[in-house]
């Protein structure tokens, strides 16, 4: 659902208050997990990006984007609500198929055409905006300095995703098991047995409703 643009003098305060938490260990995973929660059938129970305000904030959070580049967005999607509000949906949409691919690639499963065609065209329009400099005696793939399109902020993301899928680190690729949670991480736990999105939360969630169990029993 797409709310209502509020202006740049609110991105500050939502910065502030936006509840998100990074645990994916990859900018993509993380971004799939801008959700409250999923239930089995995987729908989302809560978005925490129901707005362009909410998506720039969570850039920010996430290290994809400055301050003063956001504040820059910020302006310009006050100015193109339409633009801000298009870039969102297509921030959903990219967000779903991605959450959809990377539960084929831990079951083992073919992704769908139609999903790996959102990502596809996400890339493609992120590597055409790359350019390739030296910076202290190698080369490197970098955005233009000044971001003035809206968009920008999706960029990141697919080839996050790319890198991701393409890497041999997908088969560390895991789910947190909690009830109506489905966040995604990497397992980088020496025994790749990690089953928890947090083991502060949904962990300790887990053992409430063990212990509560066994009382019952």
């Amino acid at each position: 659902m797409v709310t209502e643009y509020h202006g740049p003098g609110n991105l500050s305060k939502i910065i502030d208050r936006l509840p998100v938490k990074f645990i994916g260990g990859r900018l993509c995973l993380d971004f799939v997990n801008t959700v409250g929660g999923r239930d089995q059938a995987g729908t989302i129970i809560r978005d925490k990006i129901g707005s362009y305000e909410d998506l720039l904030a969570w850039s920010v959070l996430a290290g994809s984007v400055d301050r003063r580049c956001a504040g820059v967005l910020a302006s310009l999607a006050a100015r193109e609500a339409h633009e801000a509000a298009s870039v969102l949906s297509r921030a959903v949409r990219l967000r779903e198929a991605l959450y959809r691919m990377f539960q084929c690639a831990i079951e083992g499963q073919r992704p769908a055409n139609a999903d790996a065609n959102v990502l596809r065209h996400e890339l493609s329009i992120a590597r055409a905006q790359q350019r390739l400099s030296a910076q202290d005696g190698r080369f490197v793939w970098t955005f233009p300095e000044r971001l003035t399109a809206p968009d920008s902020i999706l960029w990141p993301v697919p080839l996050s995703a790319a890198e991701l899928l393409t890497s041999s680190e997908l088969a560390r690729l895991g789910q947190c098991g909690g009830a109506d949670c489905g966040w995604l991480f990497l397992d980088t736990s020496r025994n790749h047995r990690r089953q928890w999105c947090d083991m502060q939360d949904c962990g300790n969630r887990e053992k409430v409703r063990r212990f509560r169990r066994k009382l019952r029993a």
